[in-house]
């Protein structure tokens, strides 16, 4: 049996693993911002593995733009359904504070996976004066020199579902590092260390895919019966997904044990197997509410095991995190760690609506529970204090409008 066969490709120190990515806390080194410590065990946790990319925030005493306040969003790709929920709550959010004239816009550009065309909205973005620039980066790196004109500009910077390295960001993330060993653990101990997997990453040079591979390369390489046939990727798009699992069908007759997918596609995964007369493997992902629907039509064949990176309280994270930089709540730290609700097959009835169907693939589910309460999200600032307006228990039905 091979083991997995590393990327050449791929895009080295985006994170450092050092061993830790399951431990019960975080290391410190001496590269570790002091800040760090005054965390609680529970917020150093969700950085287990990744301490050392850690920095200081940049807005100490930055003076930040007064009231009203023009939101602008910079988007690098709105090419599927997940990327559209976010702007769509986002704005939503927002729209809260223009009612109560504390925002005056809501601008939002897309460069549609164009690093070069991102970083000419950006700028753009600075000439019109905007208050803050939220951003979903096209990449860890190519932002940087834009960031920090928007930073001398006084316009504070944060991104939210793939961090930047530049020093000058506020990221709201996840540890997808770690996101991406424990889909792959999911599927080493289900099938009891043996078996051939497929696996389908997003957008290639994305942040996320970077350190999402870091981490299942990690849990794959301790696993030595595990055999990586095809890394493909399906661009987090449902059409373009079908077509490279399709094609890795057609061309690798041997079995396939289980799929890692790191998107919300496990209902096109699982219709391409069933398409090219396959049996249908485990999945991991992150659950959404076609493959609910999915689920509900085909309880005893769909096997699933992911988390949930849901749409809704990625806006919210974002969102939150920008108001308490805005007024000047002064973060401790460059990244704001949120963590991942982990999703089993046998709680999917838990999350499930009865408006999902297999079609439903614009529809995601809401956490049943903020995954970044206040009291939690206040570790993270010096100055906290309560997001005025706000209301977890406020987000919209999924189901609203169908």
């Amino acid at each position: 049996m091979t083991r997995i066969q590393r990327n050449s490709v791929q895009l080295k120190g985006v994170l450092a693993l050092a061993g830790m990515l399951m431990s019960s806390s975080a290391v410190m080194s001496a590269d570790t911002p002091e800040a760090f410590s005054t965390l609680s065990p529970e917020i150093q946790a969700l950085f287990g593995g990744i301490e050392d990319t850690v920095q200081p925030s940049a807005y100490d005493g930055f003076e930040m733009p007064e009231k009203p306040w023009k939101w602008c969003h910079s988007e690098s790709y709105q090419g599927n359904p997940w990327r559209v929920s976010v702007t769509n709550e986002l704005k939503r959010l927002v729209d809260m504070y223009k009612e109560k004239g504390w925002v005056t816009d809501f601008e939002m550009s897309d460069s549609n996976g164009d690093v070069s065309a991102q970083i000419s909205q950006i700028r753009s973005f600075i000439d019109k004066d905007c208050s803050i620039i939220t951003s979903f980066a096209g990449s860890s790196t190519a932002l940087n020199e834009a960031i920090k004109a928007a930073y001398d500009a006084g316009i504070p910077f944060v991104t939210g579902a793939g961090a930047v390295t530049s020093p000058y960001a506020i990221n709201v993330d996840s540890n997808y590092v770690k996101f991406g060993y424990d889909l792959s653990k999911a599927i080493i101990d289900n099938l009891n260390g043996e078996g051939n997997v497929l696996r389908v990453e997003g957008i290639a040079g994305s942040p996320i895919v970077a350190q999402q591979r870091q981490g299942a390369d990690q849990a794959f390489d301790e696993a030595e019966g595990i055999n990586v046939v095809r890394d493909v990727n399906g661009n987090w798009s449902g059409n373009v997904t079908k077509t490279v699992v399709l094609q890795t069908l057609a061309t690798n007759p041997q079995p396939i044990d289980a799929v890692w997918t790191s998107g919300s596609e496990a209902r096109i995964v699982a219709e391409a197997f069933k398409q090219a007369g396959r049996p249908v493997p485990l999945i991991t992902g992150s659950i959404s509410g076609d493959s609910l629907g999915y689920w509900k039509e085909n309880q005893e064949e769909f096997k699933f095991a992911g988390g949930a990176l849901m749409p809704t309280w990625t806006a919210h994270t974002l969102f939150r995190v920008g108001v308490r930089v805005l007024e000047g709540q002064e973060p401790k730290l460059n990244l704001v760690m949120v963590p991942v609700p982990s999703v089993e097959s046998d709680k999917l009835g838990d999350w499930y609506k009865s408006c999902m169907t297999p079609s439903s693939s614009s529809i995601f589910p809401v956490a049943p529970e903020d995954p970044l309460p206040a009291n939690l999200m206040d570790e993270y600032f010096k100055n906290p204090e309560p997001v005025a307006l706000f209301d977890y228990s406020q987000t919209p039905d999924p189901c609203e409008g169908q």
